[in-house]
């Protein structure tokens, strides 16, 4: 009876921010839905979003004390190392009391730990590389995964190329036929119809340049015919309260935080996003004209290497993070006014979707649990 339950039961680990969390939840509804009986156990690092979001979307999660390893010599890697190696004894205890048949990696702190402890017990692990670039750590454990799906063409330079499957990257299932939701998209931000409406996004957790330049630029953006909705992130909203309330401007709609964002995807005309990989991917779904500021504060600039794929296939415009304070609000408000400019960036971000991401990646799973 035992052994009979190990086979329906699946870790998935990774997390940090939405573009793992989002992907991570999808990719687990998508087992679901084809196997109802899998018993789903998601491994996070604690104090990070996915405690909080996974739970809500039904499913069980463990926390490891694992954090980021900071850039240079910095004696708080001494602190990071002593958490990897707590992290790595607890992903242990859990995989010996769990018993998976699969573990999935979608990045993130919490994915290396569990993605190495699964691969020492010889348990069937899969990697879902999400940028065009993988780092240091995907690419080792990459070597012992029996799978790796990728979101970009030309990934064989990182990782075998019999492991490799395309599938691009999974996003939120709430994000498709964003036409039909204007009306309540504009109800829901308290918009009529509004003659260029702007969406600046941060991610979860905010980006300072981003937030910065839409700013200190409130007292042109007053007079300019556009609304702008402004997520800030928690960290940056009261100061970006306070400089509204300074400034009289009345067609920004500022948000900490959106939790609809199948509205504020569909209410959107333009779009202002850093470059991460769970969010571009949901950008091609969601087809509008995009700007892209790369956030410099990520392992091996991969943000850049992704927008980069964009701006190659003419689907994005992309503005440098240290130019930002100076061209990203011209730059948002000449594609505005720019017609042609928009249709083509609209067009062709549009061919790059690939639409059932989280069951093509489901199917690679199913293949290893029967393997196993």
């Amino acid at each position: 009876m035992k052994k009979k339950l190990q086979y329906n039961k699946i870790i998935i680990s990774g997390g940090g921010t939405g573009g793992h969390v989002f992907p991570a939840i999808s990719i687990a509804n998508a087992l679901k839905l084809k196997r109802q009986e899998l018993d789903i156990l998601f491994v996070g690092a604690e104090g990070k979003m996915e405690m909080e979001k996974v739970p809500e979307a039904g499913y069980a999660i463990e926390g490891l004390p694992v954090t980021g390893l900071h850039r240079g010599l910095s004696f708080k890697n001494v602190g990071f190392l002593i958490k990897l190696f707590r992290s790595l004894f607890i992903a242990k205890k859990i995989i010996r009391r769990f018993q998976p048949s699969v573990v999935i990696g979608v990045g993130g702190y919490a994915s290396a730990p569990v993605l190495w402890c699964a691969s020492k017990k010889g348990i069937p692990t899969l990697i879902q590389e999400q940028n065009s670039f993988a780092g240091i750590t995907n690419k080792i454990l990459g070597k012992k995964a029996e799978k790796i799906c990728v979101a970009y063409e030309n990934m064989d330079k990182y990782f075998p190329e019999n492991k490799i499957v395309f599938t691009g990257n999974p996003v939120r299932q709430d994000l498709d036929k964003l036409e039909k939701k204007k009306k309540e998209a504009l109800k829901y931000f308290g918009l009529e119809n509004e003659p260029e409406i702007v969406l600046i996004l941060g991610g979860s957790g905010g980006a300072r340049t981003i937030n910065e330049s839409i700013k200190t630029g409130l007292s042109r953006i007053k007079n300019e015919n556009v609304c702008i909705i402004w997520q800030t992130g928690e960290f940056y909203h009261k100061n970006a309260e306070e400089a509204m309330l300074s400034s009289g401007v009345e067609n920004v709609k500022l948000f900490p935080f959106i939790n609809r964002m199948d509205l504020a995807y569909s209410a959107a005309d333009v779009i202002v996003s850093r470059a991460g990989a769970g969010t571009i991917s949901e950008l091609y779904l969601v087809g509008k004209p995009v700007i892209l500021v790369p956030s410099p504060n990520v392992a091996e600039d991969h943000q850049t290497k992704n927008a980069q794929v964009l701006v190659k296939n003419r689907a994005a415009i992309m503005v440098k993070d240290s130019e930002a304070g100076e061209t990203l609000l011209n730059t948002v408000l000449e594609l505005s006014a720019d017609k042609k400019k928009k249709e083509l960036l609209s067009l062709n971000i549009r061919e790059m979707t690939v639409r059932n991401s989280a069951d093509l990646i489901a199917d690679e799973v199913l293949k290893l649990m029967k393997k196993n």
